[in-house]
């Protein structure tokens, strides 16, 4: 996956131009008015995601507390900041946040899958983007070292609380908990 920038040549990008943006089966995200282009994710990147979002769905939407998302879906966190988390979740207490057409305001957990060219992306300009907005939880998913790096906000700034591999937790929600090892290795890998 290979990230490009394309700054505005008049000011910075909002909703507005995020709407012209062609369906091209690329992600198109505006973080602090610049546009961000990535390809399509590789396989074992939407593996990852869907053995996420099935668990969190299960445990999350399934029983009524809140709406599972996955990319691409638009997060408006402010006039020059429209991003495509890989999956994020809202809660029931805030499905105000829902709008037809995006999710307006921060997800109580939004979660970025690693790969080779997003890296600096997904650890520092969405970090600082999601503590910057108001995020409450992020993840970040690494599929090749198979760990979640979690951070949680803590005194209005996202602190990084643990890398997890067997087993991560949403706090947003007690019980909710994502069995890693059924991400790295799905039963349907597992030989006999």
């Amino acid at each position: 996956m290979v990230v490009t920038v394309e700054s505005a040549s008049a000011g910075k990008l909002t909703w507005n131009d995020y709407l012209g943006f062609p369906e091209d089966g690329r992600r198109h995200e505006i973080i602090d008015g610049e546009h961000y282009v990535t390809a399509s994710p590789a396989l074992i990147h939407q593996r990852v995601s869907r053995h996420i979002h099935f668990q969190l769905y299960e445990q999350i939407e399934r029983r009524g507390n809140g709406e599972v998302f996955a990319a691409p879906t638009a997060v408006q966190l402010s006039e020059f900041d429209i991003v495509e988390p890989d999956l994020l979740v809202v809660l029931a207490a805030r499905d105000g946040l829902l709008k037809e057409t995006r999710v307006a305001g921060p997800p109580d957990l939004a979660v970025e899958i690693l790969s080779p060219s997003s890296r600096r992306l997904d650890r520092k300009i969405k970090l600082a983007l999601y503590e910057r907005a108001g995020v409450d939880e992020y993840w970040i998913v690494d599929p090749v070292a198979q760990a979640v790096e979690k951070y949680r906000r803590q005194g209005g700034v996202l602190v990084r609380v643990g890398v997890f591999r067997e087993r991560v937790a949403f706090d947003g929600l007690p019980g909710v908990v994502v069995d890693l090892a059924a991400v790295w290795n799905p039963p349907w890998r597992r030989k006999a």
